[in-house]
């Protein structure tokens, strides 16, 4: 996967005259950062222009491309806000932890004892066995790797979620269209889910169209719905996380840049049940407003 570096052509005019005056390229790159730029982005930004004069080609005027598997992903300012309380339309969440690297946090008193006693109650008789997408074919699989089931609440579908939208939404800190539609996750004991990403590889026609509709995934909220005996915690092997699942609180996670760069250290999973069941609510959060599959055209 590659990412486009945008910049301005008088960059690109200072760039070509300080080539041509001998000035080291170390020297350039630290220009650069001096002025408030990220070093991964004027390495970038200095090496295609070196590629292109060594190559006899035009240089870049405003714009290079980048081959992420050879970049650092980028960090930014987080997208949820800081502190150590949020202030939503119903209430207030508590931010427990953070992380900055990757963007992580655990947050309390997201959802009521009646929220998720409820939210149960309805997903219960709409589970079906959670799938996996085919990287080949873009179709939904069942898999041995998630034993978990699941179903989907639509955007705004009755008075509770349409709350819970608005809530949720105000902490992620996006619009409500952003987001997708919940999903419900019930372990069973036993079930586990092995560790995986949640922002989309462009390996599929289904995951391109996604794209191409929504933009990329760039964060994910999950919430926890109920106490588990023993087992079940969300681990997070790249960062050293791992969080047991209590009812009403949530972990945070944010993996996209405006850069659509991917933050590979946001791998997570979820650990065996051993005793006991678990239910979880997840929201995923798109670049821009989301478009179901059917829709928009692609």
């Amino acid at each position: 996967m590659s990412f486009v570096v945008r910049f301005s052509p008088d960059l690109s005019a200072w760039l070509v005259d300080q080539l041509d005056r001998g000035s080291l390229p170390g020297a350039l790159i630290e220009t650069m950062v001096e002025q408030r730029m990220e070093r991964p982005v004027a390495r970038a930004i200095v090496d295609a222009f070196l590629d292109a004069r060594r190559a006899g080609q035009p240089v870049p005027v405003e714009s290079v491309t980048v081959d992420e598997r050879t970049a650092d992903y980028i960090y930014e300012t987080p997208i949820l806000r800081p502190g150590s309380r949020i202030e939503t339309s119903d209430g207030v969440v508590r931010v427990a932890a953070r992380a900055e690297r990757p963007v992580l946090a655990l947050l309390r008193d997201i959802l009521s004892p009646a929220e998720c006693a409820s939210l149960i109650e309805r997903a219960r008789p709409r589970l079906t066995p959670s799938t996996v997408m085919d990287p080949g074919t873009g179709r939904d699989l069942v898999a041995a790797h998630r034993t978990s089931f699941g179903m989907f609440f639509r955007l705004g579908e009755d008075t509770l979620i349409a709350r819970l939208d608005r809530r949720i939404s105000e902490v992620m800190n996006l619009p409500v269209e952003n987001g997708e539609g919940f999903q419900v996750l019930f372990y069973p004991t036993g079930a586990i889910n092995t560790p995986h990403f949640d922002f989309l590889q462009p390996s599929s026609p289904a995951n391109q169209a996604s794209i191409a509709r929504s933009g990329q995934r760039v964060s994910t909220l999950i919430a926890y719905l109920n106490d588990v005996e023993e087992g079940g915690e969300t681990v997070f092997p790249s960062a050293g996380w791992s969080i047991a699942p209590q009812p009403g609180s949530a972990v945070y996670f944010e993996y996209c840049n405006h850069l659509g760069q991917v933050d590979s250290r946001t791998v997570h999973g979820s650990n065996a049940v051993h005793r006991g069941e678990k239910w979880v609510l997840t929201k995923w959060m798109r670049q821009r407003r989301f478009v179901p599959a059917g829709q928009g055209g692609v």
